[in-house]
């Protein structure tokens, strides 16, 4: 058995430089996961920004723009949060990027694309929660100083509410992390993909699959040990 799985070690990283398939998998995984973020984070605030405004206001100060913006909104809710994200990824790139070659520059934007807008749709409640946690008396001393919504908003509300909502952000940084080994299915050679070329060119399935679990596991925890001490580090400074 120590035999066979030294071959197995062999053949997926060191024969034919095999490892290379991992490396370049996961620079993929990791752009994707990146950029899907920084989208999903701006698309989230805006919309929580939007739907907390409106479920804030009485209902005779409710103008009409504020309904449609709100009435987008939860209609991007429902549809994003109600479909597979692999269906969404498909819809993305056979209908959307239909026209598009199938080149790895244009699966990559496709992919980040799909991916930041599926996170937007979570963070957008994650901090809606955040939002509708903080005490209406923040929003009206910022509006009694002279400050306008977004201003209040931006320096007073949103800092307070990522504190409160910084776990349930880092549950949905871990989960897009694992979730973006659905890229594979439009062609996209992430950390999943370079696993199974490599089970293709060796026959080998056990170590090259249980390396990209260990390299997801490892992700996970780093992320999980910089949430904590981002977590604490906030903990300390309301402390002081």
């Amino acid at each position: 058995m120590w035999e066979s799985l030294k071959m197995g070690f062999y053949q997926t990283f060191i024969l034919e430089d095999n490892y290379q398939y991992f490396v370049k998998g996961l620079g993929t995984t990791l752009t994707v996961t990146v950029f899907a973020l920084v989208i999903g984070v701006i698309i989230g605030v805006l919309v929580a920004i939007i739907r907390s405004a409106y479920d804030q206001q009485p209902e005779r100060k409710k103008g009409l723009l504020l309904k449609i913006l709100n009435g987008i909104c939860k209609v991007y809710l429902t549809v994003i949060r109600g479909t597979p994200m692999m269906v969404q990824l498909l819809i993305m790139w056979f209908v959307v990027w239909a026209s598009a070659r199938s080149t790895d520059s244009n699966m990559m934007k496709c992919a980040i694309l799909a991916f930041g807008i599926n996170s937007g749709a979570y963070v957008a409640e994650i901090f809606r929660s955040g939002i509708m946690s903080i005490d209406k008396g923040q929003m009206e001393a910022g509006r009694s100083v002279g400050l306008t919504y977004a201003a209040t908003m931006r320096y007073i509300i949103i800092p307070q509410a990522f504190k409160n909502v910084l776990p349930a952000l880092g549950n949905e940084l871990i989960t897009l992390v694992k979730e973006t080994s659905v890229v594979t299915v439009i062609g996209l050679r992430d950390l999943t993909k370079g696993a199974m070329i490599v089970q293709s060119k060796t026959y080998q399935a056990l170590i090259p699959y249980f390396a990209i679990a260990a390299i997801y596991l490892v992700i996970v925890m780093f992320l999980t040990w910089v949430m904590g001490k981002m977590e604490r580090r906030l903990r300390q400074s309301d402390l002081r």
